[in-house]
């Protein structure tokens, strides 16, 4: 008898097979025993954002003293990545193990998320966590994660991303990503076009559900000194600060403080200590996240246009070099073409790479849109590669930015821990 290899069978899954609909997930957790009811849980949904901001509000619950699981997806290098609780992945015996007894309990096909979402429900509940902060996979309604009753419903942003699935308006996204907010539950958002708002407001009284929004229910405020202001739904907090680069953390930031007001009225006590250490000691990879300093190599996963606006803004805005050395690769499933137009504009230096993953856009055809817009560009075969050539060109007061992707970021990841 062959023995059962965990790691085998997970890629026998798929990791790029998409599945819409709620039916073998919630056969499968009921034949678990439902593992998710086990627990509370907070659920994020958003076209950017969501990570960054289950990663805030995690790490504020922990600094409260409660043992707080973090599911998010994608992972950069190890998988284990988007199974954590209070800061520390799966141990890889109790992902194996949980692999294993989740497999011996399905009885029709599911998917690589579908499997890893249960696998997730399951060590919580076994490690008994107090509270599990959920990032929703893609879209909202449909998605693996949409099968509890969180606390509070998160929403942080629309725009347009993953439309072959989710529709190519902003109102059919919003349909999607609306369909985490519960009967009698309670929605925020930073979302802040009129006709996703509207759509979010219906959904809200049809579902006698409260809708808070950044901007109207719940206020944010740079200070002077770096730090910003907090004017939130029950308390004002001053001179809170958060590691995460970029100005739009702030938004993200408002969100999971916001969520963390909505948990105290359901009995999770979190003091203000809680809240500066927690959002102080926030730890978030692969956004705007610096991996060497001179020449400064900056890695982010914007993975849609909506992304790749934030990123140059904040190229522009917070940081300061003498020339741009951009690393790029992207998913054949995104709009890459308009990534390209926002940020190759911003670079003295464009190389260009293939990525390992099927989904990649082939190198050459990349090269082919940058070469219509009038810029030259270098191809590389790899990621070792471009990164070779990006460290070789590049002087000491120069920036190095490798984005597209997350599984650029997450091959750049792998390549510098090889070293």
């Amino acid at each position: 008898m062959n023995k059962f290899n965990p790691s085998s069978y997970l890629a026998s899954l798929n990791v790029d097979k998409m599945h819409f609909g709620l039916t073998a997930i919630t056969e499968l957790l009921s034949r678990l025993g439902n593992p998710q009811k086990s627990y509370k849980t907070i659920l994020i949904a958003g076209t950017n954002g969501k990570g960054s901001t289950a990663a805030m509000t995690a790490s504020i619950l922990c600094r409260a003293g409660y043992k707080v699981g973090l599911y998010t997806s994608p992972h950069l290098v190890d998988v284990r990545e988007r199974i954590v609780i209070n800061g520390k992945r799966i141990s890889l015996p109790e992902f194996n193990r949980t692999i294993a007894y989740v497999k011996d309990k399905i009885q029709q096909p599911v998917t690589y998320f579908e499997f890893l979402t249960a696998v997730a429900f399951v060590y919580f509940k076994n490690q008994k966590v107090d509270i599990a902060v959920l990032e929703v996979g893609l879209g909202g309604r449909l998605d693996a994660t949409n099968v509890c009753k969180p606390l509070v419903s998160v929403i942080t942003n629309i725009a347009f991303d993953h439309t072959d699935y989710l529709g190519n308006t902003l109102e059919s996204i919003t349909i999607a990503k609306a369909g985490i907010i519960k009967r009698n539950g309670i929605c925020i958002t930073a979302a802040k076009q009129k006709e996703v708002l509207r759509i979010l407001s219906n959904v809200c009284r049809k579902r006698q559900a409260e809708l808070y929004c950044l901007g109207r229910d719940i206020k944010i405020k740079k200070q002077k000194n770096g730090f910003f202001t907090y004017r939130g739904l029950y308390r004002n907090l001053k001179d809170l600060t958060i590691p995460l680069r970029g100005e739009h953390q702030l938004s993200n930031a408002a969100l999971a403080l916001a969520a963390i007001e909505i948990s105290e009225k359901n009995g999770f006590s979190v003091d203000d200590t809680a809240i500066y250490a927690g959002l102080k000691n926030t730890q978030w990879e692969g956004r705007l996240e610096v991996l060497q300093n001179q020449p400064l190599f900056l890695l982010d996963g914007a993975h849609n246009p909506a992304g790749i606006s934030v990123l140059c803004r904040s190229l522009k805005k917070d940081f300061s070099y003498r020339r741009l050395i951009l690393i790029f690769g992207a998913l054949s499933d995104k709009n890459y073409r308009q990534m390209l137009q926002k940020i190759v504009p911003l670079a003295s230096v464009i190389i260009l790479t293939q990525l390992k993953t099927k989904r990649a856009v082939p190198v050459n055809d990349i090269m082919e849109i940058v070469k219509k817009m009038g810029y030259p560009a270098i191809v590389t075969k790899n990621v070792n590669r471009a990164i070779e050539q990006a460290q070789t060109m590049a002087k000491k007061h120069d920036l190095i930015c490798a984005t597209g992707s997350f599984y650029l970021v997450g091959e750049i990841k792998q390549a510098f821990r090889d070293c």
